[in-house]
């Protein structure tokens, strides 16, 4: 295979159900494509058989390279490493293993790319997920792009084409708590929105818990604005000012009406007022500072166990149990795997 053109990315958590018809859309995909392509398929720790069948896959089709990682590092670290292994010479497609990025729009993305774009992503004009989690991303897009100190398109996620050049500088951003649409968008170069209508996923259920949305949004936020730490000085502003007014309203009070506020309700007041203040301020400036923490261990954003790929066509593969994959050779003999590890072990 001669070195490719264009990469495409995809990391996987258990999606053993959506992969067969993932290859099957990504194969149609570069048989009609005119650039040469080649499949970066990226297993973030899963826990059914995708990491057996991308092995599988990456030793009978030299177009597919394999990425396993140690563990579960998150898709943002997944992602990462996605670019760190890509061999493009000139852009990478990155797309979500469920299909709801469909692959089918490489062309009309690499059409945008010939006319001088570096980054084109794509914008969300309708989504798929129930009316809960589609009034919270339309309300975090929104407020992010209020909020943060550079220009954030709303709408916009990873699903995007990468040039080359952009893929380098994102390898070189060492930051740990990544927020990569975030930080695509921070590098500048010429951009440009390609707008798309969101399926559903091909099969299964989103890998995205609650909890990993939170911890997304909250990088997007902690990472690309100032407008947190700023909160607190509005809050003791605010402060100062309403115990100036409350001792402005006692001395009028005193002076031309004779009487003060006694009692307990103006103290439980002033305590659970300056309490609150304290405690928001304490969550900001820790969660600052436990940012400041993970990224001072330096440790590497994601470990790879094992790179696969394909020995040009000279493996065939079969299925001699429904849990695992065996690989044989054409003398029925068990080859000798293409595996390739990171010198260090791990990722950037």
């Amino acid at each position: 295979m001669a070195a490719p053109e264009i990469s495409i990315i995809a990391p996987l958590y258990n999606e053993e159900e959506s992969l067969p018809l993932l290859v099957e859309r990504l194969n149609a995909v570069m048989e009609s494509f005119e650039k040469e392509v080649e499949v970066i398929l990226i297993d973030d720790g899963s826990k059914d058989r995708t990491p057996y069948m991308i092995k599988a896959l990456s030793l009978t089709d030299e177009r597919y390279q394999a990425v396993l990682l140690s563990r579960n590092f998150g898709h943002q670290s997944a992602l990462s490493a996605g670019m760190r292994y890509c061999n493009c010479t000139e852009a990478a497609f990155v797309i979500d293993g469920d299909l709801q990025d469909p692959p089918e729009l490489l062309p009309q993305f690499y059409e945008k790319y010939e006319q001088g774009f570096d980054v084109i992503y794509a914008v969300r004009k309708n989504r798929k997920e129930n009316i809960v989690k589609k009034t919270a991303y339309h309300l975090f897009y929104r407020i992010l792009s209020k909020i943060s100190n550079i220009d954030l398109p709303v709408d916009s996620g990873d699903f995007s084409l990468i040039s080359r050049g952009v893929i380098d500088v994102l390898n070189q951003m060492p930051e740990e708590s990544r927020y990569i649409r975030g930080m695509r968008t921070w590098i500048g170069f010429k951009q440009t929105a390609f707008e798309y209508d969101r399926a559903e996923r091909a099969a299964g259920d989103s890998k995205y818990s609650f909890k990993q949305l939170f911890k997304l949004a909250y990088n997007g936020i902690f990472n690309f604005s100032e407008i947190p730490i700023k909160i607190l000085t509005w809050m003791g502003a605010s402060s100062i000012a309403f115990s100036l007014i409350y001792l402005l309203v006692v001395l009028i009070k005193k002076v031309f009406f004779g009487g003060v506020p006694e009692g307990f309700t103006a103290l439980f007041l002033a305590i659970v007022l300056f309490s609150g203040v304290q405690l928001v301020s304490i969550g900001i400036i820790g969660e600052y500072v436990l940012r400041i923490f993970f990224q001072v261990k330096k440790r590497p954003l994601f470990i790879v166990k094992e790179i696969i790929k394909s020995q040009k066509n000279v493996f065939k593969a079969s299925i001699s149990s429904p849990a695992i994959p065996t690989l044989t050779n054409e003398t029925g003999e068990v080859p000798n795997i293409d595996i390739i590890q990171d010198k260090d072990g791990a990722g950037i």
